[in-house]
């Protein structure tokens, strides 16, 4: 059940429109920001509500590899389409402010998760909620009940804190791993994906990433690079999918272009156009949200002046329409990646998620004008 096996959608020689990738073609090409998984995989056959069999996990991202709660970042939240259980939003919304790791997980998960991030804050930080603020911790989920025991509620604070702990800033592990474990994307196995763009230096040069958690779409839906491959390539009849709904997705977007709150939201929205270009088209119980931060100007949890001189974007003209690119292009391959890196995998009750074939992907992209060639 490893996601590693298969290539990434660069990797044949496709890829969406025509930003250059960093160097990992991840959320990690953005100095400091780094990424954790833990992925719970047990049991097999029929479901035992509580017990199992678990396909499941969690993925965080921290912004930098200091101390969050004391040096915070400037960040915004945006909803699409709000059947989810996203944690933490409203402080975001109000403060502009990230300040503990961004967690994503499975639905019936949220609670638990968004607990261990408040202990893993309160044991570095034993004055919280006594001589100085509370904390906001931030988590979002889409749900992985197709093929995980969601009622287990799984995803424990050990397991939280396994994920914060082996965090790193190289290349992210991809498809179904963390809290992409259980995931289905367009019909397909879904799970993590991350993608980036460099800006040119006319613009800036900032470099901007993403990465999403996918669990949404159904089969004819799906477009690749403008190739309606749903219309050709369907994954076999399942008769248990008819319990399903209209899944959703979460999309982080980390980058270095220092800008405000309000500049970091503009970028959230253009998320949707990104998640559009694959097939979404947000259905009505598709919880789709997006965090985006910046990872430049910190904002100390106790200043020691009133105000200070910090460098932000002043000529949006010649920058966020770059970024707004960036922004698109990264979500769209990053959202793909998932389908060409996640395998295979059977659930509870023998509910099975094929992995996207990518043969046949690539003899309707050849059909269409475009001849993938895998690397």
């Amino acid at each position: 059940m490893k996601a590693q096996g298969r290539p990434r959608m660069r990797d044949w020689g496709l890829a969406p429109g025509t930003l250059p990738p960093g160097p990992s073609n991840g959320i990690t090409d953005i100095a400091g920001v780094r990424v954790g998984h833990t992925t719970l995989v047990s049991g097999d056959g029929a479901l035992c509500p509580g017990q199992g069999p678990v396909r499941t996990g969690v993925t965080v991202v921290l912004p930098h590899g200091d101390d969050l709660f004391l040096q915070k970042v400037r960040a915004a939240v945006h909803t699409i389409n709000g059947y989810g259980k996203a944690c933490g939003f409203e402080q975001v919304r109000e403060l502009g402010l990230i300040e503990a790791p961004i967690a994503l997980t499975n639905t019936l998960n949220v609670g638990l998760v968004a607990d261990a991030l408040i202990e893993h804050a309160v044991r570095d930080h034993p004055g919280i909620g006594v001589t100085t603020s509370s904390v906001n911790v931030v988590v979002g989920e889409t749900n992985d009940g197709y093929l995980n025991d969601v009622q287990g509620r799984h995803v424990r604070a050990e397991d939280v804190f396994a994920a914060i702990e082996c965090a790193s800033p190289g290349p992210v592990r991809e498809g179904a791993v963390g809290a992409g474990t259980g995931t289905s994307c367009f019909g397909w196995k879904g799970g993590i994906g991350t993608a980036s763009r460099v800006l040119p230096a006319e613009a800036g040069g900032f470099t901007i990433g993403a990465l999403v958690q996918t669990n949404f779409g159904s089969p004819e839906q799906l477009v690749v690079l403008g190739i309606p491959v749903g219309r050709h390539v369907l994954p076999a009849e399942d008769p248990s999918d008819a319990c399903m709904d209209d899944g959703s997705v979460m999309v982080v977007l980390a980058t270095d272009a220092p800008m405000t709150a309000r500049q970091l939201h503009r970028l959230c929205v253009r998320a949707g156009a990104g998640l559009a270009r694959t097939g979404s088209v947000h259905g009505h119980g598709s919880g789709d949200f997006v965090i985006g931060f910046s990872t430049t100007c910190r904002l100390a949890h106790h200043p020691d002046a009133i105000v200070r001189d910090c460098p932000v974007v002043i000529d949006e003209a010649r920058v966020m329409q770059g970024c707004f690119s960036a922004v698109v292009e990264s979500v769209e391959e990053a959202v793909l990646n998932t389908l060409w890196r996640a395998q295979t995998m059977v659930g509870r009750d023998g509910h099975v998620r094929q992995a996207l074939p990518l043969e046949d992907v690539a003899r309707v992209a050849e059909r269409y004008g475009r001849r993938p060639r895998e690397g």
